[in-house]
This record gives structure tokens, C-alpha cells and sequence, in this order.
């Protein structure tokens, strides 16, 4: 596996993780020192900007609120928008095609086909998110 998708893996899992314990996803990847850098800083993307990327993730979904979605898909959905919104150096369809494998890989059939659908369609729009 290469070290981005391994980043993006720990990442997803740091924030669902995170998420089911009611702890902070620093405080879990303090828990892996093989944690790399690029998981560090895709992780506090999200914490820093989550309240914009999940309005976001939000305005796409029009038949249920963020919170319904399952928490593993949500973190993987938190991962693939803060790239998109922050990192213009990673290609639009890597990043698609990055969450729809962790949902394969992490979630379910079903999952991996929602995420593409949702994070495909905020690629669309990625340069109109530009100012947070």
C-alpha cells in the first residue's frame, strides 16, 4: 500500500476511532508513534476546518442529515473534502477514487458506490469551495 493510502487509512481510522470513544483523534494517533506525517496533517485539516467541510458534506446530502450517515463513511467523507478543499497538489480523481477504496476496503459494497456518488459530485464543484 502506498504511504499516501496508508496516511489516509490511518486518518479515517483516527477520526472514527476518535469519534466512538468521545476522545480527540490527536489523542489516538498520539497512542500509534508509526503514525506519518502526512495522517498528522489530514487529521488536523479536519479538526480544524470541520465545522465548514461537514456544511459542506451537508449541502450534498439532501435526503439525511450528516449525522445518519454511518461514522465510518463520515470519516472517510471528512478526509476526501478536506483534501479538496486544501491540498490543489493531489488530483481531483485520486482523491475520489482514494475514498471510494478505503469504503471498500474499511465499509461496504453500498458505502463505497454512496461515497462515490458524494464526494464525486463535490469534486465537481471543488474550486467554488475555495475560501473557508
Amino acid at each position: 500500500m502506498r504511504t499516501r493510502t496508508k496516511a489516509r487509512q490511518r486518518a479515517v481510522e483516527a477520526l472514527f476511532e476518535a469519534e466512538q470513544r468521545d476522545t480527540t483523534p490527536f489523542e489516538v494517533l498520539e497512542r500509534n508513534p508509526d503514525t506519518n506525517e502526512y495522517a498528522r496533517e489530514l487529521v488536523s485539516i479536519v479538526a480544524e476546518h470541520q465545522k465548514r467541510i461537514d456544511e459542506i458534506l451537508e449541502s450534498f446530502l439532501s435526503d439525511r442529515p450528516l449525522s445518519r450517515m454511518p461514522a465510518l463513511d463520515r470519516a472517510i467523507a471528512r478526509v476526501a473534502v478536506a483534501e479538496l478543499l486544501h491540498r490543489d497538489d493531489i488530483d481531483t480523481s485520486v482523491i475520489v477514487s482514494q475514498a471510494v477504496e478505503l469504503a471498500e476496503l474499511l465499509s461496504t459494497d453500498q458505502s463505497a458506490k454512496f461515497l462515490n456518488g458524494l464526494i464525486g459530485a463535490i469534486a465537481n464543484m471543488r474550486g467554488t469551495f475555495s475560501t473557508l
